[in-house]
């Protein structure tokens, strides 16, 4: 059995989901590494800060080219050249003298790390229909389990050898463990299967246009959204470690916190793919952003080591479900030939999002000496989100009424 919801389909998101967890230290590593190398270039938290951003905009970027490069060549090559750039990029990154040549090589690095998030989430969405749901965020859930992998294991390396050492390690283990994943991902999906009823599996469900919107339209709308929930999203993920270390409670409680996060994270991403195949993109995306802009408020309450680890907590159950929603609306609007590019750019503007939040949490640090006004902008960008959920929900439901009528 090979085809759609098959026992082969199921043993490829295995294979899928490792690959992503390994590739996905391309996004993790400088976040445990921030403050480390703040220190060693003599740097502002703005300036390392910007490197971060350089980063996320480096996987924006990727997203995009890696997705159509899937839709026209398949994701083999493309995950092969993604092993290559990351080892490439962290075998370079401990050589740089400044900022300038730091924060380039980040650009390879979140460019390379990119073919393991959205193009492999595009990649396993031809291979089931009923279940899409449910195994579009079990892949997606392999960036957030390399969060919860990857931040223990960076800090302690970095701790006994350093951040260069740790660099060229992980150069080292995405060169010789992703190659060999990636080809077993040789075999081609199916882009269409028609039942027995001659209904085609696998195609899109509804039109943009059934939404007053066109194709580029509600492309455009998916990735205000994927930027104003990501600017919130940041917050946490991207300065926790560092927030930890002014706080006097030290790197290592910080990454235990970024770590806790993305593990419940996990969770959370399974649990909203059940609940989009039972209810929908839309109603699924609406409901993790109001329960992320609840778990901001957390971060405001009480900066105890007790209530960060609470808040931490509770804010990876909360949000995990709002990137792999996006994934799912555009295999709900949109024919599956054109699923690399539109995923890629959906779920990669989300990476927008983490790297202006990324980079306005350390200005807004810099400027008024603590992370409170971070927060209060997260949860601004984050009601922008849930506006925009809304409003999709509203002419969604429009639609039916008419429909129904």
């Amino acid at each position: 059995m090979s085809g759609v919801e098959s026992s082969y389909a199921w043993w490829r998101l295995a294979a899928s989901v490792t690959l992503s967890t390994v590739g996905g230290i391309g996004m993790w590593c400088l976040v445990v590494a921030l403050p480390s190398i703040q220190q060693d270039l003599g740097i502002t938290r703005a300036d390392i800060s910007f490197a971060y951003t350089m980063n996320t905009l480096g996987f924006f970027a990727g997203g995009v080219t890696w997705g159509k490069l899937v839709d026209r060549r398949g994701i083999v090559l493309t995950a092969v050249l993604s092993a290559t750039g990351l080892a490439i990029g962290f075998a370079t990154a401990p050589f740089t003298p400044s900022l300038p040549l730091f924060a380039t090589v980040q650009v390879l690095i979140g460019f390379s790390a990119a073919a393991t998030f959205a193009p492999l989430v595009a990649d396993i969405s031809h291979w089931f229909d009923r279940r899409r749901g449910i195994a579009v965020a079990i892949a997606a859930s392999g960036n957030y389990l390399a969060g919860a992998i990857w931040p223990s294991i960076i800090q302690f390396m970095i701790a006994d050898h350093g951040w260069r050492v740790t660099y060229w390690a992980a150069g080292a283990l995405c060169f010789v463990a992703m190659i060999p994943l990636a080809l077993t991902l040789r075999r081609k999906p199916q882009q269409q299967q028609t039942t027995a009823a001659g209904t085609i599996v696998g195609g899109a469900i509804h039109s943009p246009r059934s939404l007053g919107l066109s194709p580029n339209g509600l492309q455009a709308v998916l990735v205000v959204a994927g930027i104003g929930c990501c600017v919130a999203m940041s917050m946490p993920q991207v300065h926790i470690v560092a927030y930890c270390a002014d706080l006097g409670y030290g790197v290592a409680r910080g990454a235990e916190m970024l770590s806790l996060m993305l593990g419940f994270g996990i969770v959370s991403r399974i649990a909203s793919g059940w609940i989009a195949d039972r209810v929908g993109g839309v109603k699924t995306l609406l409901l993790g952003s109001t329960l992320q802009c609840v778990a901001l408020v957390f971060y405001l309450v009480d900066d105890s080591v007790n209530s960060l680890y609470l808040a931490s907590a509770l804010f990876g159950l909360f949000q995990g479900g709002i990137v792999p929603s996006y994934a799912i609306i555009v295999r709900e609007y949109f024919p599956p030939k054109e699923a690399g590019f539109r995923v890629g750019l959906a779920i990669s503007s989300t990476l927008v999002g983490m790297a202006l939040g990324g980079w306005m949490g350390g200005v807004l640090f810099d400027m008024t000496g603590s992370y409170r006004a971070a927060f209060l902008n997260g949860i601004a960008w984050n009601l922008l989100n849930g506006a925009v959920a809304w409003w999709l929900l509203f002419r969604q439901n429009r639609r039916n009424v008419f429909a129904g009528g």
